[in-house]
Formats: C-alpha cells, structure tokens, sequence
C-alpha cells in the first residue's frame, strides 16, 4: 500500500474477462482445450500490441514446422513407391512419419 500499488483482485479480473470470458462464453461456442488455449494466445499478443512482432516469427515457425522437417529426407511415401517398382524383391516397410 506504501508504494501506491493495488492490492485487490479487481485488476487482475478484469483482465480475465477482458481476455478470456469475453472470447470464450461466446453463446453455442464449443472450445477443446488445445483450441480455447491457441485462441487466448492469439488474444492476448492482439491485446498487449505484440502481434505485429510475433506474426512474421510465427510463418518462419510454421514453415519448418510444416516443411522442412517434413521432408527433409525426401519424400518418404515417393521413396518407397520408387523402391517397390525397381526392386524385385518386396520394399523395405520404412515408418511414414505423422
């Protein structure tokens, strides 16, 4: 109280809802937990003013993500179709990765 602080939960609270009660207790709304999670993420870097900042390393994220440690070895299906034609034999059973 000294140093001019607030000490009650008012403040806190009212972020919640600011944040969290206003997105999410949206009538006929179903959220999973991974999906209200991304989504309140998303929210609060709008929120703070961090979005224009987070965005770009977001794509950079998503594109290694989504391709260069996908296919980084190649194409593990085209490998195996590849194998399967030039081989007499049956293909070695190669995992695909999910």
């Amino acid at each position: 109280m000294k140093a001019g602080l607030p000490i009650a939960t008012g403040v806190i609270e009212g972020a919640c809802r600011h944040l969290i009660k206003d997105r999410m207790d949206i009538t006929g709304a179903r959220w999973s937990l991974m999906g209200a999670e991304a989504v309140l993420r998303l929210r609060s870097l709008y929120v703070s003013g961090d979005w224009q900042e987070y965005w770009p390393f977001h794509l950079k994220q998503e594109h290694k993500r989504n391709h260069l440690s996908l296919y980084k070895d190649g194409l593990p299906l085209m490998k195996r179709l590849i194998q399967a034609r030039c081989s007499i034999t049956a293909p070695p059973t190669l995992p695909i990765p999910l």
